[in-house]
């Protein structure tokens, strides 16, 4: 791997630091902003339009949108990858996952590779400064199997948490397993346990998920109440098949997936219950978001052997074009929001673009975890957004890469301009357009929600810069390379 860094500029939320560098400083009561306790929400195929505070008429989310009124509400948030395993790549590490050498954004359960032991993780960087670190709900970024020697590098526990109870893969795969961490455990490997397996035969399990991580999230919290600590949320919902408790199933006026969305609403509530009960909710950072935009490829199948009526299970990206598994806005924009009570002020709302590649920068500095200096790191500093008062740095322009399913990418973002040299859509619809180097589009995302109109023949000159940019891009992330390139 080529260790010439470049610190990339990306809009996003992205945070990477150096292990091992630095020694925790524990031992004394923490006041409001000293190494801030960290909970991130993410959530599995959610689109933007999944939310009461983003204007959906039949789906109750009144924790979220209390959770926006008391902090920040992104209202142009993106992810890195419009599928699961790149995004949540990105979310960990705040890189690109075209540094990630995985070669796709989806890692199945059969796939060799996973996130490489080399790459510094939100987790990581966190234990360097005394927190405790917890994943509760969805890993897909590795698996142990034949194929990497049932590698110890797969599952989380490697990666810098100290504790999971969550799936391997989304619950819908064949083989999916609902697995916790456990000292004396061997299955599938050392260090865990498997609670269930065969997860789709087991409906009574996956309508459970969310109520499974959600339990195990709120013991976390409370056992690590005198430390800082980092809970990752990754709830298995909505993504397809959907699933409910008994405690929602059908009390929602959008049917099951609004059923699905009011429980992981309630399931907000309750960490924050928690969170006020233990004295910790100004002195917590929550950050809710999702992998990428709704899975509209099922939008018009009415009988799916796994999936049932599907049509009516898949959500919104509107007013955004396309859904998951596109470099559409559809794919990639989610909702982003930042709640802080005391830091970041209630009722704001943000309309300069971010994303999850910025969150390990800015949690990082929140935290005083130096960032890695061998690689690079593509998010920003947002701090100057949530907290203008006291950070007064300037962030540098929003320049975004969206992702294809090679993890390259296929469109650039600089400002409210976004140029594509290649579309794609798991519907198989183009809309009309065709898009190449030579041919490219260029659409004014914040005039033009739903890219409708191409304006490259009118801004010639933006496409030529747009075009460099992009180019130099794709050359700095083939010559740094992956980790995996060293073996």
């Amino acid at each position: 791997m080529n260790n010439n860094i470049t610190c990339s500029h990306f809009f996003c939320l992205a945070i990477v630091a150096l292990a091992g560098t630095l020694t925790p400083s524990i031992g004394h009561a923490r006041e409001s902003g000293d190494r801030p306790n960290i909970v991130v929400f993410f959530l599995d195929d959610s689109g933007y339009g999944d939310y009461a505070h983003n204007g959906n008429p039949t789906i109750r989310t009144p924790q979220i949108s209390k959770l926006a009124q008391d902090g920040m509400n992104f209202t142009q948030f993106y992810v890195a990858s419009p599928a699961c395993s790149a995004s949540r790549y990105s979310l960990l590490t705040g890189r690109y996952p075209g540094r990630s050498g995985l070669g796709s954004w989806v890692i199945g359960p059969g796939a060799q590779r996973h996130i490489h032991a080399k790459e510094i993780t939100i987790a990581e960087g966190l234990r360097t400064r005394g927190y405790k670190t917890g994943i509760f709900g969805k890993w897909h970024l590795g698996s142990p199997n034949k194929r990497n020697q049932s590698s110890q590098d797969t599952l989380p526990l490697a990666h810098g948490f100290d504790e999971w109870l969550g799936t391997h893969v989304s619950h819908d795969y064949s083989n999916a397993m609902l697995l916790k961490s456990d000292s004396a455990g061997t299955d599938p490997i050392k260090g865990y346990s498997v609670i269930s397996r065969n997860l789709p035969s087991k409906p009574e399990v996956c309508a459970s998920l969310t109520g499974r991580s959600t339990e195990a999230a709120l013991s976390f919290i409370k056992r690590n109440k005198a430390k800082p600590f980092f809970a990752y949320i990754a709830f298995n919902m909505p993504h397809l098949g959907i699933h409910a408790s008994d405690k929602f199933l059908g009390k929602s006026r959008r049917g099951l997936l609004g059923d699905v969305m009011e429980e992981i609403d309630y399931s907000v509530g309750r960490v924050r219950e928690v969170l006020e009960e233990t004295g910790l909710t100004e002195n917590t950072l929550i950050i809710f978001s999702s992998d990428n935009g709704p899975w509209i490829r099922f939008q018009n199948t009415a009988n799916h052997e796994k999936y049932g009526e599907a049509r009516l299970h898949v959500g919104y990206a509107q007013p955004f074009r396309d859904g998951k598994g596109s470099t559409w806005e559809g794919g990639h924009r989610v909702p982003g929001i930042f709640c802080w009570p005391g830091r970041i002020d209630s009722n704001s709302v943000e309309l300069s673009p971010a994303s999850t590649l910025d969150i390990l920068p800015t949690v990082f500095a929140l935290a005083g975890v130096d960032a890695p200096k061998d690689r690079s790191v593509d998010g920003r500093d947002i701090r100057p957004y949530l907290m203008p008062q006291t950070h007064k740095e300037k962030i540098p322009e929003f320049e975004f890469y969206y992702s294809a399913s090679d993890n390259m990418p296929s469109a650039v973002r600089i400002g409210p301009w976004k140029m594509h040299i290649r579309t794609s859509s798991q519907t198989g619809n183009n809309y009309g357009f065709k898009a190449s180097r030579n041919t490219p589009l260029l659409f004014q995302v914040e005039h033009d929600l739903g890219e409708r109109i191409d304006r490259t023949g009118e801004q010639t000159k933006r496409v030529e810069k747009m075009m460099k940019k992009l180019t130099a891009f794709e050359s700095q992330v083939q010559e740094e390379g992956s980790f995996w390139d060293d073996l």
